[in-house]
């Protein structure tokens, strides 16, 4: 009897000692362990891929489908003659895919010059938090218009290579919070032909876009291009935009008052031919609806 408690008593202690070391196992491997937070790449910092006219620092989720609807009314100060612009309208048609997370392209067809454009958007660096954090995002865009109007003399000869015309840009951003985005887009679009021989075919822009978010579903959104070459008198002018953002659902509705007819690049930066000082403006929307077009493995 008194062997088997001993024999007990031993058992006891040996197992007190391997839970004590175990425990101190447990404490070193917590020490070791890295709890750097996990990178997270910063999101919604727009609700839409364009923040009115111009492109934005967002993305689509890879086997997403973006159809977008851009629709531009006649001008504001013709009054009643037009109904307030209400009579006239441009429009685009947009098909925007995302591909990767930080990679989307995207085509669509303009009644402006019955215009085609397409696209293809790329970020190297997304604003991200955790491990790796960085503070803006930087991504690339380039993009080819071509116009499909009949040549204005058809009696000389003409190159389809004067049907188009190429933009190249830069986006810089960043979400400073979850109520403040500012932007930066260095511009520059290429003309393989010009009207007039004093136009450059090589346009430069620096534009500037933001978003202020006002509550849950809504948003004040503006973007602004400033034109370093381009500019003529009462012919070309810096496009302004400003809106609304009103998220439904799916949708992303932006109601907008711009001084630009045209819906991309080639067309608003180098052919704004209106101006906010003579409230030569014109009322508008843009409709975005998402569709998953394919399951996205993560």
């Amino acid at each position: 009897m008194k062997q088997l408690l001993l024999n007990g008593f031993a058992i006891l202690i040996l197992s007190i000692i391997s839970l004590n070391s175990f425990a101190q196992d447990v404490d070193l491997l917590d020490l070791v362990e890295d709890k750097t937070p996990k990178k997270e790449i910063v999101k919604n910092a727009f609700k839409s891929i364009r923040v009115i006219n111009g492109h934005s620092m967002e993305f689509l989720s890879p086997g997403t489908m973006d159809f977008r609807i851009l629709h531009r009314f006649g001008p504001l100060n013709q009054g009643t003659k037009n109904f307030f612009g209400l009579d006239q309208a441009s429009m685009r048609l947009g098909f925007d895919f995302g591909i990767l997370q930080n990679l989307q392209i995207g085509v669509g067809r303009s009644t402006f010059k019955k215009e085609l454009d397409g696209y293809i958007k790329y970020a190297p660096i997304r604003q991200a938090t955790g491990a790796h954090a960085f503070p803006a995002t930087i991504a690339f865009v380039a993009g080819m218009t071509m116009n499909t109007l009949d040549f204005a003399d058809p009696t000389v000869t003409n190159y389809f290579s004067s049907r188009l015309a190429y933009y190249f840009q830069t986006i810089i951003g960043r979400k400073f919070s979850e109520g403040l985005t500012l932007q930066l887009s260095p511009t520059m679009v290429h003309n393989n032909l010009v009207p007039l021989s004093t136009q450059p075919n090589d346009v430069y822009s620096l534009g500037l876009g933001g978003r202020l978010k006002m509550s849950k579903r809504m948003a004040f959104t503006w973007d602004y291009y400033y034109l370093i070459n381009g500019i003529e008198d009462d012919v070309n002018y810096n496009p302004l935009s400003i809106g609304v953002d009103i998220e439904t659902g799916g949708h992303v509705f932006q109601l907008h008052v711009s001084n630009a007819v045209g819906m991309n690049e080639r067309a608003f930066i180098t052919e704004t031919t209106s101006s906010w000082e003579n409230f030569d403006i014109r009322m508008g929307f843009n409709l975005s609806r998402i569709f998953q077009i394919k399951k996205h493995k993560k």
